[in-house]
């Protein structure tokens, strides 16, 4: 693949080193890698040579800014059309004589493979994603998850990593013992439509239910002047307004529940015990909890699927009890200096661990920031999720280089202990090669998130009225395209639009999420580019067949340099996308792009200029549109031909 840019900025960096070796020949090997500037007035790349050479001088970075343009020699730069010395900046100009010529017709040549730039070094990368617990339907929270990890899954797998997209499911713990136990007294009850949505209210009632038993007992254990009762009773206040909230958005599930919960001995033992049964692969057991998880799952693949979203492995957390690979670890973690034991409970002083080996730069820990010690194992002998995830991390490394873990940026002290366990256990590679890819909240004006409550946006719901939204808007239109292509385009529009949302925006950041920004024509969004790329398309098909060589000379109009030069610049976009792990870079040039086109489609005739000039500026639109196409699609978002 030519691109462009990246030979550009070599007979850039090459033109310095020379004029260099003239005027400052200690730092002719020292030369940062030119930039493109905030704005192209500025040139297409622009060197800060001249302020760092400025720092250890008498002289001014314009003084030697100058010094240095009047030493370089532009004879064997073909791709340079000129240099300047600006504010003590190096700025070169692009040749777009010869620049057009070769981005565009490389742009035809590659079409589909435009932008994607293989690694020399490919590694095997788990991505694990998603990963929600199956007692309830995927929401808006999982959302995010889901389409960051699958973005990046994408983005890695381009770059020419072998990636293995794993989803882990977390059947071992409570909310899953609750769910069983809930769906075991209604002896699998089995209502209409998608089960999952059904369990997430189940999970919320029989947890209501469970909690406002087991404390109206601790309250009956309690005499009337304990000190306790207060705490208690505010609990229980709490409980019963949940259980008003639940009552009213399913009376008859939460009745029944409820008169089950209260002929039972003691449902909190009973949550308890079936959870230790579990662990221990008690058959009858791990029957009702696989079938309860299966047909959570299930609903939420159908989900996923929907989004487009696959995988390729689904890891069980019970397996890794039940085949011995917990307590293999655990043995090995109980032998280290660092891990306190009592009775049947286990702690891993985790800060002991970086003071041991002196971690604190390593792991960019501040000199005053405690760690605090991880619990690996319960008084009553039961594991709990981290400790489970220093198991499971191994297991991906197993067949892994590096595993990249899509979790909120909540879990980020679990998975700095995750990681120092690791170093202590002397898997050094493990700790140095696991990544936490942290995301930050979806937040949804208005709306409380609360899952012990059944307040949650699910994302079928919200798929569903993007949809409808959509749909509403192409009303008029329908007959003219027929059902099956504007229901196709309905799809598309309306699931870009979501997965847009989530990936224009630096991943560590909350975000909030609210139709008039995810739909808008106007701005950034998905819908914003996929009109750009419609626009893009009625041009080409009212010029008819577009040649496949041009004289790009005549493409001198601001905005077609402008153009040709985003569009040089996608190999390099997607190369720190992939390598950095930022898909929202490849979001903000999918955008950017879609603006300068907009404004190009305003001020230019494309359709109604003379041929030679037609047949130029038409294989400049057919580039841009390949551009915004595949820009999109490693993101995992399919553009539509029509809106």
């Amino acid at each position: 693949m030519v691109n462009l840019l990246q030979q550009f900025r070599e007979q850039c960096t090459r033109a310095l080193e020379v004029a260099l070796e003239k005027t400052f020949p200690d730092w002719a090997q020292k030369i940062p890698r030119p930039t493109v500037p905030s704005h192209l007035d500025f040139g297409e790349l622009s060197s800060s040579i001249a302020h760092e050479i400025a720092q250890q001088t008498r002289h001014t970075p314009q003084e030697i800014a100058e010094r240095i343009k009047e030493a370089i020699d532009l004879t064997q730069r073909a791709l340079v059309a000129g240099v300047e010395a600006v504010s003590g900046y190096i700025n070169f100009r692009l040749d777009y004589n010869i620049a057009s010529k070769l981005v565009l017709e490389e742009v035809v040549r590659q079409d589909l493979n435009y932008g994607i730039e293989r690694t020399r070094m490919p590694i095997r990368v788990s991505v694990e994603h998603t990963s929600a617990n199956p007692s309830g339907p995927l929401t808006m929270a999982h959302a995010r998850n889901a389409i960051l990890g699958d973005a990046l899954a994408r983005l890695l797998r381009a770059r020419g990593h072998s990636v293995n997209r794993r989803f882990f499911v977390n059947d071992v713990g409570r909310q899953v013992s609750i769910l069983a136990y809930g769906y075991s007294l209604l002896k699998a009850r089995r209502p209409q439509g998608k089960i999952d949505h059904w369990l997430g209210r189940l999970y919320a009632c029989i947890n209501c239910a469970v909690e406002i038993e087991a404390t109206k007992r601790k309250l009956n254990q309690l005499s009337s002047d304990s000190v306790d009762r207060g705490a208690l009773q505010r609990t229980l206040d709490e409980w019963i307004g949940i259980a008003a909230e639940l009552e009213a958005t399913d009376k008859e599930l939460f009745t029944q529940i409820i008169d089950l919960t209260k002929i039972q001995a003691d449902a909190e033992d009973a949550v308890q015990e079936l959870g230790r049964k579990y662990e221990q692969n008690d058959r009858e057991t791990a029957n009702l909890v696989r079938e309860v998880a299966e047909l959570c799952l299930n609903d939420m693949n159908e989900t996923l699927a929907g989004l487009g979203i696959d995988f390729d492995t689904w890891d069980w957390e019970s397996q890794l009890v039940w085949e011995g690979h917990v307590e293999k670890v655990l043995t090995r973690l109980r032998t280290l200096p660092f891990t306190r034991t009592e009775g049947l409970s286990a702690t891993l002083d985790v800060n002991a661990i970086v003071e041991a080996y002196s971690l604190r730069d390593q792991f960019r820990l501040s000199p005053n920031y405690e760690v605090p010690s991880l619990t690996l194992v319960r008084s009553d002998g039961t594991t709990l999720y981290p400790t489970r995830d220093i198991v499971y991390t191994l297991v991906k490394f197993a067949d892994s280089d590096r595993v990249i873990n899509v979790i909120a940026s909540e879990q980020s002290l679990p998975q700095l202990q995750i990681r120092l366990a690791l170093y202590a256990l002397g898997e050094r590679d493990a700790a140095k090669n696991m990544t936490h890819y942290a995301y930050g909240l979806v937040e949804l004006p208005g709306t409380k998130m609360s899952k012990r409550r059944a307040r949650y946006i699910a994302l079928d719901e919200v798929i569903g009225q993007a949809k409808r939204r959509v749909d509403e808007t192409m009303a008029q239109r329908k007959e003219e395209l027929g059902a099956t292509q504007a229901d196709e385009i309905v799809r598309r529009i309306s699931l870009g639009a979501i997965k847009f949302a989530m990936l224009n925006v630096t991943s560590t950041k909350n975000l909030t999420f609210t139709w008039d920004r995810v739909l808008s024509l106007e701005r950034n969004s998905a819908p914003f580019i996929n009109y750009a790329y419609t626009r893009a398309g009625s041009i080409l098909r009212k010029v008819g067949e577009t040649p496949l060589h041009a004289d790009f000379s005549l493409l001198r109009h601001p905005i077609e340099h402008l153009l040709v030069f985003k569009i040089a610049q996608l190999p390099d976009v997607f190369q720190e996308a992939a390598d950095q792990l930022k898909p929202e870079e490849l979001a903000s040039y999918a955008n950017s792009l879609a603006e300068k086109f907009h404004e190009y489609y305003e001020k230019v005739d494309v359709i109604h200029s003379e041929q030679r000039v037609r047949d130029s500026r038409a294989l400049l639109v057919r580039a841009t549109q390949v551009c915004l196409r595949n820009s999109m699609a490693l993101l995992g978002i399919d553009l539509s031909e029509r809106m």
